[in-house]
């Protein structure tokens, strides 16, 4: 074989940080290779149609520990000549990868950090999104609850900062969607275990004092991403009332359940594979994986800087099972996608929900609008 023939290598990072365990369920307890997983199977099929086309993909990971530099990680990588890395880091080590990265002209491409700040005001060039913001998914959510006609929301909010910036979210989608917060309580995390043999008691007692005495509402909506209590709440309710955000009717980009659009297909793939469920972290790193693949392909290159043109070019889209083909805000970088409703069982809804318009994209009405960015790429 002469080295004409040879395939052309394209080699991709995975830069990530063990998930973490902490679940009020112990069903969903994330896996070791949570989102490793999606990423490797969308290599398989990157490779698939790379043969034709003379590309072999490879994935090159590194895993960050609680101490480590994850600027020196992401230099590995670079160094193994891989110029677009897929990030599964918080929003904090991810800004510190990007302004690193944007020397040694690596990209990144987030898939697990929801933070709004990222798409705003801490935006850069180099870094791409296709996780979901915090405001995508509570307008997802708060678009459906308007459609059933469930206004009237009580909010409680955890006690940490992550919760804090979801409750944002909620109360920002509220205000644009017409629904009214009749009232907002914080449920404070004493750091009890209620993992023992009297646990279920105790939160049998507990959960319906939480939301007594409330207001006339229709739905209870939590922000709870830390895992303290919205996995308590339902059937717990003082008022026999329906559950959303962290609990009870979920906002996410993937689910084992969702089975249009042909994703049985993939979903059965994935667990013939790896023996467990698809989970959204997978989703999103499979769908990222599969973006480079993509420009690889539409592009003709395996240069980075031709490759990273069609991304954030005019023509650039992805189909990811969706129903449609997922397609990046020019002013922010973020995959505009639909967003899933999930119950823990089945799919919902899908939203954008019918009748929510938008001059652009219908997908536009998920998170915040070029009219409202902050965002300067730089």
């Amino acid at each position: 074989m002469g080295l004409a023939d040879q395939p052309l290598e394209i080699k991709i990072g995975y830069l990530r940080q063990a998930p973490s365990r902490i679940r009020i369920s112990l069903i969903d307890v994330p896996a070791a290779n949570d989102g490793l997983a999606g990423a490797q199977l969308a290599v398989e099929d990157d490779n698939a149609t790379g043969r034709f086309l003379n590309q072999r993909y490879t994935l090159v990971e590194k895993l960050v520990g609680e101490g480590d530099d994850p600027v020196a990680a992401m230099n590995a990588l670079a160094d193994q000549g891989a110029s677009f890395i897929v990030t599964g880091l918080d929003a904090d080590r991810l800004l510190k990868v990007a302004d690193a990265g944007q020397a040694r002209g690596e990209t990144l491409i987030n898939v697990s950090a929801l933070d709004e700040r990222l798409r705003e005001q801490d935006c850069r060039s180099n870094v791409i999104h296709v996780a979901p913001t915090r405001s995508m998914l509570a307008d997802a959510l708060a678009q459906y609850l308007i459609w059933k006609k469930w206004g009237k929301w009580m909010l409680l909010v955890g006690s940490h900062e992550n919760d804090a910036l979801f409750a944002e979210a909620l109360r920002h989608a509220a205000t644009r969607f017409g629904a009214k917060i009749v009232e907002e309580r914080v449920f404070k995390d004493s750091g009890g275990a209620r993992r023992t043999d009297s646990g279920v008691a105790e939160i049998q007692r507990q959960m319906p004092v939480v939301t007594q005495g409330a207001p006339e509402h229709d739905v209870l909506v939590a922000a709870d991403e830390s895992e303290v209590f919205a996995g308590y709440l339902p059937y717990r309710t003082w008022n026999a009332r329906p559950v959303a955000g962290s609990a009870g009717l979920m906002p996410t980009t993937w689910n084992a359940a969702f089975d249009q659009w042909g994703a049985v297909q993939l979903q059965n793939r994935f667990t013939k594979t790896f023996q467990r469920p698809m989970t959204a972290l997978d989703m999103q790193a499979w769908t990222a994986v599969r973006m480079i693949g993509e420009a690889a392909v539409r592009a003709g290159s395996g240069e980075p800087g031709k490759m990273l043109a069609y991304i954030k070019g005019p023509d650039f889209s992805v189909a990811a099972f969706k129903g449609q083909k997922l397609t990046l805000r020019d002013w922010n970088l973020q995959l505009r996608q639909p967003i899933l409703l999930f119950d823990g069982r089945n799919t919902v809804s899908v939203s954008p929900q019918e009748g929510f318009l938008h001059q652009v994209s219908a997908l536009d009405t998920l998170g915040l609008d070029r009219p409202e960015t902050k965002c300067k790429l730089k």
